[in-house]
């Protein structure tokens, strides 16, 4: 029997650009500590922790819980590049609604450096070559930061293949810089134009600097929970995990376009999955918290994720059905664009955002109404998991 999973407590800390972050353990220890105080909960009563990081040795998660306490339980540490929080998010949640635990802890923080994401290995084969020779074979080679050339390339198909404007965009990152004027915790919080956008320097393709996510740091949290541990310890039962799906990549990420080598495909897999767990579809769906890392992406995410038909993403933005007022509010944080990136929190961020959203405290970033919230999180190399929240109560 699966049991349902409840998320009792979530906390984030602000994130950071890496010039002003503390280190890890510090941000890490901070994170949990505001999980577990918005659930109510000691962490003696924590039976497994999940704890999810990129750049960093071993075991940097027991460094950072250490500092709750050493109570001997489970920790374990994930890496699975920027699905990396959403990873140990899907991973606890099968432990709880598997019955072999009641209550799990998960974790997710970054301490990164400056400057575009790189192999941190060079004596040993790199993980992304083949997205690497693919990216070749559909663009020729380039010097550009091997993400940003990805996503670029994925947005400059899109943008052909539909006959759409590069300034759409711009507009995705007015939007979310709009959103997050209102989130506290976002790095990036003063307005833009579209011409401020359009004008900044290329970095490749159609993207300019301000239509890619920056180097950030910083840690999330999240407590998850069967209903009878909740009701025994008096936690909040408002906010349920309705549907969840992990997807990899299959042969066609790299026999098909652009938009699939970073995961198109997948995305629309595990939404489709997700969506069929929870027994609702994308059109139910209040607030949406999808995977921004280049407004390419949230462009070619409406419709991975079903949010809008295959080639009407131009329309979706311009009626503002993207936004307050519109169809479905998406990235009312401000996003990975505007909130920031670190890896390892990013999915655990996205978490706390809409578990907030659903339990109405989200304050002038209240979507009117929120009952379903759908969660995108996805990592090159590749890994998409989306997860669908619904409130209970």
């Amino acid at each position: 029997m699966s049991e349902r999973v409840f998320v009792a407590g979530v906390g984030m800390i602000p994130f950071s650009t890496p010039s002003k972050s503390e280190s890890y353990d510090v941000m890490g220890a901070k994170a949990a500590r505001a999980a577990l105080a918005d659930a109510g909960l000691d962490y003696s009563k924590i039976e497994q922790a999940y704890v999810g990081y990129v750049y960093g040795d071993s075991t940097s998660g027991q460094t950072a819980l250490y500092q709750l306490g050493r109570t001997g339980i489970p920790v374990i540490n994930v890496n699975n590049n920027c699905s990396t929080g959403s990873t140990a998010l899907y991973l606890a949640r099968q432990a709880v609604a598997s019955g072999a635990i009641e209550c799990a802890l998960v974790l997710g923080f970054e301490q990164m450096q400056r400057g575009a994401l790189h192999s941190m290995w060079e004596d040993r084969p790199n993980a992304m070559q083949a997205f690497l020779n693919r990216s070749d074979q559909l663009q020729g080679p380039t010097d550009a930061p091997f993400a940003a050339a990805l996503f670029g390339g994925a947005g400059a198909h899109y943008l052909e293949k539909y006959d759409a404007p590069a300034t759409l965009l711009a507009d995705i990152a007015v939007k979310s810089r709009s959103h997050a004027a209102n989130n506290p915790n976002a790095v990036f919080r003063t307005p833009l134009t579209v011409e401020e956008v359009m004008n900044a320097p290329t970095i490749f393709g159609p993207l300019t600097r301000l239509m890619c996510c920056p180097p950030t740091c910083g840690a999330a949290a999240a407590v998850l929970c069967t209903e009878e541990f909740a009701r025994k310890h008096g936690l909040d039962t408002s906010v349920a995990i309705a549907g969840q799906a992990m997807t990899t990549d299959t042969e066609l990420s790299f026999t098909s376009d652009a938009m699939a080598l970073v995961g198109y495909g997948m995305s629309q897999t595990a939404a489709g999955m997700a969506y069929r767990q929870a027994g609702v579809g994308p059109e139910d769906i209040n607030v949406v918290e999808l995977h921004d890392c280049f407004t390419a992406n949230e462009l070619i995410s409406y419709e991975s994720l079903g949010l809008t038909p295959e080639g009407s993403a131009e329309k979706f933005i311009r009626d503002g059905n993207n936004t307050y007022g519109g169809q479905v509010v998406v990235n009312p944080s401000g996003g990975l664009m505007s909130k920031g990136h670190p890896l390892g929190a990013t999915g655990l961020a996205q978490c706390t955002e809409l578990v907030g959203q659903l339990r109405g405290t989200a304050g002038p970033r209240q979507v009117d109404g929120a009952r379903l919230a759908l969660q995108h999180n996805i990592g090159l190399g590749g890994a998409a998991v989306v997860t669908i929240y619904e409130k209970v109560n």
